[in-house]
């Protein structure tokens, strides 16, 4: 019998608190989520270990020390309005339900969107959802959000979701480059206008949609 809060609790204390997470209350907010319930009976054995979790085909919960380290990048405050695209089983949504007022999980898959919405209301998280939908489009309907938050690596964030930013918002995701090297990435909204800074690199699975188009060959 696996004695998951002492796994969650070793997780917290080697993944995350040794890379750069000194946030008490994100280090708080992780240590509150059992991992295990939102991954299916065989992985929940391995819930804890640091590495992406794919939970259906082609979707993952990305690696916890990653998904801690973009969470502090973003910084939420309590009253913050946060879209969690690409949320998958809603384990990341459930982590930022307790750093922020309200918390909108995206995803397209059907089955995912169920099973998530199930999971958060068995932990009694009344402010988050997570709603179905196109991921590359965002979700304009509770826009604008202080937090973006995409789970999985992008070739590039669409001006779709970076338009439902807030004024002074900040949005986190691994975007790749031309090599197909990924790098967290903030950004940052003032006015119209969007700054970019690098954080880190992060190899961590493409979100499906996002795939660059080929282009012609002559």
């Amino acid at each position: 019998m696996v004695d998951f809060a002492a796994a969650r609790q070793h997780m917290v204390d080697s993944q995350i608190r040794t890379n750069k997470v000194t946030d008490p209350r994100i280090i708080e907010a992780f240590e509150a989520v059992p991992r295990e319930q939102f991954v299916g009976d065989v992985l929940r054995g391995i819930a804890y270990v640091d590495e992406d979790l794919e939970v259906a085909p082609r979707r993952f919960l990305m690696e916890p020390m990653v998904l801690a380290r973009m969470v502090q990048a973003v910084q939420p405050e309590p009253g913050d309005m946060i879209l969690d695209l690409g949320c998958a089983t809603g384990y990341s949504t459930a982590v930022l339900a307790g750093l922020a007022e309200t918390v909108v999980g995206l995803d397209h898959d059907h089955a995912l969107v169920e099973q998530a919405n199930a999971t958060l209301n068995a932990l009694d998280l009344d402010n988050a959802v997570v709603v179905e939908g196109a991921l590359q489009g965002g979700y304009a309907k509770q826009a604008p959000y202080n937090v973006i938050l995409l789970q999985g690596a992008v070739n590039e964030v669409p001006a779709a979701i970076k338009s439902q930013m807030a004024e002074g918002g900040r949005l986190a995701a691994v975007v790749l480059d031309e090599t197909g090297i990924g790098r967290a990435t903030l950004i940052e909204r003032s006015g119209e206008i969007f700054s970019t800074r690098k954080l880190f690199d992060a190899a961590v699975p493409l979100l499906p949609g996002f795939e660059r188009e080929a282009g012609f060959v002559f």
